[in-house]
């Protein structure tokens, strides 16, 4: 699976970019037919603490799904987002085989 990452307003450095695509990756093991994913990284210019948006989007033929998560740090979000799309793709698949 192709995993594609871009970052609005900064630059992002390398051990994110590898870590985010080995979260990524994982969810491969919970729906086989993964085109690629989408993964935007923005800064919200707010005082509050969490201020980092991390949004991934999944293509899947025939329906995308999309996780928006804010956090503290980047890597938080990624993985709060790479959780709540492993729980929608377990609940999708119930639904195939029910």
């Amino acid at each position: 699976m192709k995993v594609f990452v871009q970052s609005v307003n900064f630059n992002i450095d390398q051990t994110l970019v590898d870590f985010i695509e080995k979260k990524v990756s994982n969810l491969e093991k919970f729906n086989e037919k993964i085109i690629d994913a989408e993964v935007f990284l923005k800064v919200q210019n707010t005082s509050d603490k969490e201020n980092k948006i991390s949004e991934v989007k999944i293509n899947i033929p025939g329906n995308d799904v999309v996780v928006k998560k804010e956090s503290k740090t980047f890597e938080e979000g990624i993985s709060l987002a790479v959780e709540s799309l492993r729980r929608q793709l377990l609940k999708r698949k119930e639904k195939q085989r029910a």
